[in-house]
């Protein structure tokens, strides 16, 4: 028989044993790593039991066992110590899960945010227990705090950057000086409209402060600007219910009115508007006074047009018709000022063609009949039409600026002419051609006068009666005096067809003035003609001022005002405007003085 073999079997309990102790040391090494402390609370002896761990995250310098529950709640922060005192009470009186967070101070002053979590159990020897773990969240605490922070911070610039563009926009949309809606709000809103359906009616008022720049150059911007704030204030305070109203550029007013009730009614509104408008306005000392030209489009049963575009060729008809006038668009209106804009493309083409010439009509002594003058007459030597008279495009040519251009023309026209006859042998005599306001106040007039070399005593300038000596101001005269200085006489056009001041007459010392031909149609047959023809001869001899008549249509007419005292005759009877090229014959016809 074979020796028997001896074999060792493990115990069973010693292996069991063994990886137990494996367990827990591996569970004290992720503990340790994770920095997670482990207690127990024995709720029968109120006694904790912390690892070395809690009191790590406790900082009390022990390294384990048991500890009294002080040391826990002392550790707490005041002012979360009776809430974790609490979250701790609920626990134990539901018998059930424990869960609170709270901070707790170190010896050192340092504040850390706690986690702590547990479970309720029972004890082998039958002792109610809580088991528990606790980490520290600080970092996480403060991540979040930070977090929410930052949030805030952005929720904050959000809002800052959204009441920004709310201002932005409320600024775009909106005149800074009145508050009013802007064009480009404006606009928006007209368009909305258009296309409401429930806008069945609508009309545009387009407003225009009359004296504005006036106002503006007497007293300068401050005072525009109040005249600006007030009529906006008046025109906020006439408005009926839902109608909008916009400033939309210098001194331009416009309201949008909703399903009105009828035209008189919009009559009734505009008047209402021009009313409050003519109130005065305080400026310092100053009382201030303007006004409104109104024009007026509407568009009923929903039969949309351009309203704005319409208005405005209606304020323009108003403006043109005189200050404090209402015009309502019509078609009739619209196809004149087209026509008005046509003249004037074609005479800005014909200014720069040299198109618009002199023609020339003899003035001469009222006893001798001697050439003593000649009036140069703009004609416009039209492709299509022919030769066109001043009285067809001079007025077009006021409205759109192109007055001094064409004084402008003439002049250089003129003395083109001059030398030319001075060249053949002519003694040509003084040769009067008009000038506007608007080319008296230009600061460059003397200089380009200058430039021009102009023979002195050769070149009268005409001065048109009602602009002259109803406006007759210090820039004026002292433009007028350049002129005389240059040598060129001045002379007063169309006397007696306004109310011309005798003061303005006195100040601007013409050297002389010539009756209106509407004075002179009737001088041979009215003794109340005569009169007063005679006595503005009477006033212009008490001045020292010259008289010439023009309209002298007949022989009696030049006869009669050869008898009242005139010193020289222009008009039909005497000879009709003529181009440069006849005058040498004029010259040849007519001894010249």
């Amino acid at each position: 028989m074979h020796e028997a073999e001896t074999v060792l079997v493990p115990n069973d309990t010693t292996r069991s044993e063994r990886e137990f102790r494996d367990l827990l040391r591996r569970l004290e090494l992720a503990l340790d790593a994770s920095q997670i402390g482990v207690w127990e609370h024995d709720l029968q002896q109120n006694e904790i039991s912390w690892d070395l761990q809690m009191h790590r995250l406790y900082m009390t310098g022990l390294t384990g066992g048991k500890v009294s529950t002080a040391v826990w709640a002392d550790a707490i922060h005041p002012d979360d110590r009776e809430r974790a005192e609490q979250d701790f009470s609920d626990a134990v009186a539901r018998r059930g899960q424990y869960n609170s967070e709270f901070r707790i101070i170190w010896p050192n002053g340092e504040i850390r945010h706690i986690r702590s979590r547990a479970h309720f159990y029972i004890s082998d020897d039958g002792a109610p227990s809580f088991i528990g773990a606790e980490w520290d969240v600080t970092a996480d605490v403060l991540l979040t705090d930070e977090a929410a922070r930052q949030r805030t911070v952005a929720e904050a610039r959000a809002l800052d950057l959204e009441q920004s563009a709310a201002r932005v926009e409320y600024a775009a949309e909106h005149d800074y000086l009145t508050g009013l809606p802007n064009r480009r709000l404006f606009d928006k809103r007209l368009a909305q409209l258009v296309d409401d359906p429930a806008a069945l009616k609508l009309a545009v008022l387009h407003l225009d402060l009359d004296e504005f720049k006036q106002i503006n150059d007497t007293y300068g911007h401050a005072a525009g600007d109040v005249v600006l704030r007030a009529a906006a204030t008046r025109i906020k305070a006439a408005l009926p219910k839902g109608a909008v109203a916009a400033r939309i550029g210098g001194d331009e007013f416009v309201i949008i009115l909703v399903n009105f009730g009828s035209i008189d009614e919009l009559r009734d509104v505009a008047r209402d508007l021009q009313r409050r408008l003519r109130k005065k306005i305080r400026f310092g000392r100053e009382q201030l006074q303007s006004g409104a030209s109104i024009g007026v489009s509407c568009s009923i049963d929903r039969k949309r047009a351009n309203l704005l575009a319409e208005s405005d060729i209606a304020l323009y008809q108003a403006k043109a018709s005189g200050r404090d006038r209402i015009e309502f668009f019509t078609q009739q209106l619209k196809d004149d000022l087209m026509g008005r804009r046509r003249i004037a493309e074609e005479l800005r083409t014909a200014l720069t063609e040299g198109e618009i010439v002199p023609f020339y009509q003899l003035q001469v002594d009222a006893r001798t009949r001697a050439v003593v003058g000649l009036e140069a007459l703009a004609r416009w030597k039209h492709k299509d039409r022919g030769v066109l008279l001043p009285g067809e495009f001079l007025k077009v040519a006021d409205e759109y600026g192109l007055t001094a251009e064409i004084d402008s023309i003439m002049l250089r026209r003129v003395l083109e002419d001059r030398r030319t006859w001075e060249g053949r042998g002519a003694q040509v005599p003084r040769i009067a051609v008009n000038i506007s306001g608007q080319r008296l106040y230009d600061p460059l007039l003397s200089k380009e006068l200058l430039a021009l070399n102009v023979p002195r005593n050769a070149i009268v300038f005409e001065l048109i009666e009602t602009i002259f000596l109803d406006d007759c101001d210090d820039e004026l005269l002292e433009s007028v005096e350049r002129i005389k200085q240059m040598g060129i006489e001045i002379e007063i056009d169309d006397f007696g067809s306004g109310h011309a001041s005798l003061i303005g007459l006195v100040r601007l010392r013409p050297t002389r003035l010539k009756i209106d031909r509407q004075l002179v149609d009737a001088v041979d047959t009215s003794d109340e003609q005569r009169r007063v023809v005679k006595s503005i001869i009477e006033i212009a001899k008490a001045l020292g001022v010259k008289v010439i008549a023009e309209g002298v249509e007949t022989e009696k007419h030049a006869e009669t005002l050869a008898k009242l005292g005139c010193d020289a005759l222009q008009g039909f009877a005497l000879g009709r405007p003529a181009p440069a090229s006849e005058i040498d014959r004029l010259f040849e016809a007519a001894t010249v003085d």
